[in-house]
């Protein structure tokens, strides 16, 4: 629900300055609220009653509800003032970007009433860019097709494809793959028939290898007899067994990815993890499917490397935090890295990105997420469970998330971590579009920021309702830097000095006469930043020296 706010934040604000639809300021106060009282310590940590959960999801459902309305009303008001000139047989496609950096990602898109079984996909410059049939959501026959095509989309901007009928698809030679391996220029990722888990994880640009090439276990099942609090339990240990494959399988090969299926089962559980290697990627995607039926059960997905660490670095709320690699039950957002020695002594490290769980624990050089845990609904100790009692249990049922590999030489720093766990959380979006003539042109760029250590987090109106915009970025790397933040939306180039992990907050007028102000966190006190006007690149329609 964050995310998808911060993200309906963005778009409405750019719609807001070149559209006539308004910020829905009211819409997302009521979503935010929402939100935040969500964040209540017993209803976040998972300690509430169980009725409470039905009010939880409802209101979250419906602070989704609401971002997801305000993004969709300004994405397409965006869209319909794109120049657009009719063509025979071809389909539109405007993919949005929501970072202020230039993103190369693969999107996905279904759509009906397309005829031919491929498709040719070209970029605003006419520039063929890859394009594969995927699955579609509905299983029918019929003209109904499902795509995925390799977008490259200027920072915090919008590019526009058009996609025509095709004879045949591309053949897939940048991608090599079988049922137990995935292989592109920069990854080669092999799969254990047995186990369904990683045997090998070499990154091909750094020569290293980052699995031990053995069977560690990596989906483990966990016994927790502890309550609901988790009281006096400083990690999950007591391993009871682990999901066995009992199918992997090639499911897609195609010029934009390839993605091997594993499917396993423990109990009365099951777990489909799809391992997905883009043609471009430097790290490997897994989404996952879970039907989790075990009862005082936790499942670990382990990430078992042949790296030797002391501690790890987990992401916290505008930053990051290192704590020992001890073994212990530590809480994350997006993202947790363990970096080390190999036994060859070189540096290397794996980052594991996800979007959605927040339980870690790293001991040495092994890496896990929490995926699941189910004790009692509300249990506290020293209650204890009635034998011939009812009760029901947590995390019961289907579910699904993503998580990312990303191996990389050094630290973190050097894995782009930050902006890649970003990316996950807040995906381009693919949406079908109409021929009409309009004032933007094909290929748009908003917002940019030229130092990789500096996150543009938020872009929103100010809440007094003046039309100012505001900004709110931070340090990510841990030390001092300077950053430009160029905002042609509002004709300003922002210059600013980080300190190590520091936040800052401008509020930027839409009137040039007014200085460009820096709040603080109270947001009691501002003082005037270096900005000037910024100059656009007619070419690129982007801030002119920053890449788009």
């Amino acid at each position: 629900a964050e995310n998808l706010l911060a993200r309906a934040e963005k778009w409405a604000a750019i719609a807001a300055v070149g559209t006539d639809i308004g910020y829905p300021l009211a819409r997302f106060d009521e979503a935010w609220k929402l939100v935040l009282f969500n964040q209540f310590h017993d209803t976040l940590g998972g300690a509430a009653i169980e009725p409470a959960y039905t009010d939880s999801r409802d209101q979250y459902g419906h602070a989704i509800s609401l971002a997801a309305e305000a993004f969709n009303r300004a994405v397409q008001s965006l869209s319909r003032r794109i120049d657009i000139p009719e063509e025979p047989d071809m389909t539109p496609l405007v993919v949005f970007n929501p970072h202020p950096w230039r993103l190369r990602t693969d999107v996905e898109f279904e759509f009906g009433g397309f005829p031919a079984t491929a498709a040719r996909v070209v970029d605003d410059n006419d520039i063929p860019v890859a394009v594969q049939r995927t699955r579609s959501a509905a299983t029918l026959n019929g003209h109904r097709r499902r795509l995925a095509v390799a977008a490259d989309v200027p920072p915090l901007g919008y590019q526009v494809y058009r996609i025509y009928p095709a004879d045949s698809e591309h053949r897939a030679d940048s991608i090599r793959a079988t049922d137990t391996l995935l292989e592109n220029d920069f990854l080669a990722v092999e799969i254990d028939p047995r186990t369904g888990w990683l045997t090998r994880l070499f990154d091909k640009v750094n020569g290293t290898e980052l699995t031990t090439g053995g069977g560690a276990g990596h989906a483990v099942v966990i016994e927790d007899r502890s309550d609901t609090w988790g009281h006096r339990v400083w990690a999950y240990d007591k391993v009871v067994g682990e999901f066995t494959a009992r199918s992997v399988r090639l499911v897609e090969h195609g010029p934009v990815r390839a993605v091997v299926r594993v499917c396993g089962d423990y109990g009365e559980s099951t777990l489909v993890e799809e391992f997905v290697l883009g043609a471009r990627a430097r790290h490997v995607e897994v989404r996952v499917r879970l039907d989790w039926r075990e009862r005082q059960k936790m499942l670990k997905l382990r990430f078992p490397t042949a790296l030797t660490a002391d501690d790890a670095t987990f992401e916290i709320p505008y930053g990051h935090l290192r704590r020992p690699a001890n073994g212990s039950e530590e809480a994350a957002q997006a993202w947790a890295d363990v970096s080390g020695t190999l036994p060859d002594g070189r540096t290397a490290g794996l980052s594991v990105l996800n979007d959605g769980k927040y339980g870690h624990d790293v001991r040495g050089g092994n890496v896990g997420i929490t995926a699941v845990r189910s004790p009692v609904y509300a249990w506290h100790d020293p209650k204890e469970l009635e034998p011939d009692e009812f009760y029901t249990y947590m995390d019961q049922g289907p579910q699904e998330f993503t998580y990312c590999l990303v191996p990389h030489a050094g630290d973190w720093r050097r894995a782009s971590t930050v902006r890649l766990a970003a990316e996950l959380n807040q995906p381009a979006f693919a949406l079908l579009e109409s021929y009409h003539a309009g004032d933007l042109p094909q290929r748009q760029s908003y917002l940019a920021v030229d130092s990789e250590a500096v996150l543009p987090a938020v872009l929103k109106a100010a809440q007094d309702g003046s039309g100012d915009l505001v900004i709110r970025a931070y340090e990510t790397a841990g030390s001092a830097t300077r950053a430009r933040i160029e905002l042609p939306l509002a004709g300003r180039v922002i210059d600013a000095e980080f300190g190590p992990g520091e936040i800052k907050t401008f509020r930027v007028p839409l009137d040039a006469d007014r200085p460009v102000v820096q709040n603080n966190l109270l947001e009691w006190e501002s003082m005037p930043v270096t900005a000037e006007t910024a100059v656009e690149d007619p070419v690129n329609h982007a801030p002119a020296g920053i890449e788009s």
